[in-house]
């Protein structure tokens, strides 16, 4: 469903490490914005009883049963957009806007 990148995961695991959320869960979400493109939503939760949970890469997540369809086939990662800035990035062949990396 949903494939976290080793890169987003070691960042996810020193997150939850720096802010003592050891119990928590990341919560990814996606809502559709007026011109149709996908915007995206994460942080760290407890799990609700209508939640799906998934794990990749060994982080557990979280996604609310709405959302699961925007979110299927998602692939998240975390690059350097320009030097020295690093951002979590989300690759969704459901989203409108999506253009597949070129192979290098």
């Amino acid at each position: 469903m949903i494939t976290i990148s080793d890169a987003a995961a070691e960042q996810i695991r020193q997150s939850i490490q720096q802010a003592n959320y050891d119990n928590m869960m990341l919560r990814l979400s996606a809502r559709t914005k007026e011109d149709g493109s996908f915007d995206y939503i994460m942080g760290f939760d407890e799990p609700k009883e209508t939640d799906k949970q998934v794990e990749s890469n060994g982080v557990n997540i979280l996604i609310a049963e709405a959302e699961e369809v925007l979110l299927s086939g998602t692939t998240m990662d975390f690059v350097e957009l320009m030097s020295g800035q690093h951002n979590f990035i989300f690759l969704n062949p459901n989203d409108p806007n999506y253009v597949a990396p070129k192979a290098k």
